[in-house]
């Protein structure tokens, strides 16, 4: 029950969420990443979409979240155009071991909903 109720919630997460496991392949894209991304690409090494450089710095944030259980986020990048931050995140099982990671964004814009009314996402 638990695996769906995790799996709604990143489902209605607004923003991209893509969860990879330790060895970087992509087991989880929420809707919003999909779309964002414009296909599918569970199943894919994360490594295969992304330059040289930025795999070095995955590299880089991996090998610093396997250092210590309370090493969990890192700050990866400002994206300007769509005024967000962007994250990446350690993922941990019940004993603090790494088991994946995923990409967390952080829109800078302010909500224009009004206040409780339906907010439109990506489906």
């Amino acid at each position: 029950m638990l695996n769906k109720l995790l799996k709604s919630v990143l489902n209605q997460d607004l923003a991209p969420v893509v969860v990879c496991d330790i060895n970087d392949i992509i087991v989880y894209m929420n809707p919003s990443a999909v779309h964002h991304y414009h296909k599918d690409l569970t199943g894919d090494n994360i490594k295969n979409c992304h330059p040289p450089k930025a795999n070095e710095m995955i590299d880089k944030v991996v090998s610093w979240f396997g250092e210590s259980i309370d090493n969990n986020i890192m700050y990866t990048y400002h994206n300007e155009k769509e005024n967000k931050d962007v994250y990446m995140v350690a993922l941990r099982d019940d004993d603090g071991t790494l088991i994946g990671y995923y990409e967390k964004h952080e829109y800078r814009n302010r909500e224009t909903t009004r206040l409780y009314h339906p907010v439109s996402g990506v489906k």
